[in-house]
Formats: C-alpha cells, sequence, structure tokens
C-alpha cells in the first residue's frame, strides 16, 4: 500500500512539473515577443523625435527668415534657398541614417 501511495504521489509531482515547464515555455515565448515589440517601439519612438527635432528645426529657421528686415521679395526669396536647403540636409541626415 505504501509503494502504491508513494508512485501516486510521484506521478502527481510528475505531472505538475511537466504543466509548470509547459506555463515557463509559454511565458518564455510570451516575454521574447514583448522584448521584440519593445525594441520596435523604442526605434519608432527615436525616428520620431528625430522627425519631431527637424520640423522643430525647420520652424525656427522659418521664424528668422521672417523676422529679417529686408524687402518683401528677397524674404521669399531667402525663404525658398534655405528650404531648398533644409531639404538637402534632410536628405543627408536620412541617407545616413541608412548607414
Amino acid at each position: 500500500m505504501k509503494n502504491e501511495t508513494l508512485r501516486a504521489e510521484l506521478n502527481n509531482l510528475e505531472r505538475k512539473v511537466k504543466l509548470l515547464l509547459s506555463d515557463y515555455a509559454q511565458l518564455k515565448t510570451d516575454f521574447d515577443k514583448c522584448q521584440t515589440e519593445n525594441q520596435h517601439l523604442k526605434a519608432q519612438i527615436n525616428d520620431q523625435q528625430s522627425k519631431i527635432s527637424s520640423f522643430q528645426n525647420q520652424s525656427k529657421i522659418s521664424k528668422i527668415v521672417e523676422s529679417m528686415v529686408v524687402g518683401e521679395n528677397d524674404s521669399e526669396e531667402l525663404k525658398d534657398v534655405i528650404d531648398g536647403y533644409i531639404k538637402e540636409i534632410n536628405k543627408c541626415i536620412a541617407h545616413l541614417g541608412e548607414a
């Protein structure tokens, strides 16, 4: 009778260990997915912050151009030239970001 009880307890423990291992494997998979998603979201945040910084710089430059005391035609030409420079700089930044 004692052997049967021990055998039953051993089977019960073995079943519990298998369940725990199964739960552990599922939790590890979920954790790995969360880590991957976290890295992806951090990359998105960095990209968005870079874009925001670029837009803020464009806004500052536009304000500087608008506040300059020059003729209206000269102001538009200067603004167009600076906007062209900004676009070229953004292309260079994007190209460097790809590297």
